[in-house]
């Protein structure tokens, strides 16, 4: 928690308190239902709550946006965008079913509203949104042919609406074919080790009506 508190200090009480119930829950889901490492629950805020914010220092969501989590796993980075902005409605997707069932607990046990889930192919869900996030579930080419019609065609935000992508290492030629992509830096915002060679790529899509 000192390092949620480290980088978001003007949080409520309520967040505050979703927050430190994390790790908690996850511990406790975690031992019915592996759906992140031992090493990782030990270091969750790291790992995978403060990586998740860092699509945070991209973009913050309005309130009636509309977000998809692509391959959501646990609920990263959906469940920790959900906390902080609790009028955004997100869209948590996993195609493994005890994945979802771990993500529907967590949010019911954290009181959030504003979070809905589907068990299934994020090809078979029919509905548009303002952005899409992940976590390195796949290459930019494939994940970008998965989601490339789900993009609203209302812009709302300063970023133009399309993928807003967790990733890793060196992506200049998974990104040759995309010239619009911009990569941020999260060292550039968080100075743990961790975040060494983690970026965010925010890619804009165009609406295909």
């Amino acid at each position: 928690m000192k390092l949620i508190k480290k980088y978001f200090n003007n949080l409520s009480e309520e967040q505050l308190e979703q927050f430190s119930k994390l790790q908690e829950l996850y511990k406790d889901w975690n031992l019915k239902i592996n759906v992140v490492s031992r090493k990782d629950i030990d270091e969750l805020y790291l790992r995978h709550v403060l990586h998740s914010l860092g699509i945070v220092k991209v973009m913050e969501f309005k309130a009636g946006a509309k977000v998809m989590d692509v391959g959501t796993g646990g609920g990263f980075p959906g469940i920790p965008l959900a906390i902080l902005f609790p009028e955004t409605q997100f869209h948590l997707v996993d195609s493994i079913g005890k994945k979802i069932k771990v993500v529907n607990e967590v949010a019911e046990g954290l009181g959030l509203q504003n979070v809905k889930t589907t068990h299934g192919r994020v090809e078979e869900v029919n509905d548009t949104y303002d952005f899409i996030v992940s976590r390195a579930v796949a290459q930019m080419e494939t994940f970008h042919r998965w989601v490339k019609n789900k993009v609203h065609k209302k812009q709302n935000h300063a970023l133009k609406n399309g993928i807003l992508y967790l990733k890793g290492g060196d992506l200049s030629e998974e990104l040759a074919n995309f010239p619009k992509a911009t990569i941020y830096n999260l060292p550039d915002f968080f100075e743990e080790d961790f975040f060494e060679t983690k970026k965010v790529v925010h890619l804009p899509i165009k609406y295909r009506g």
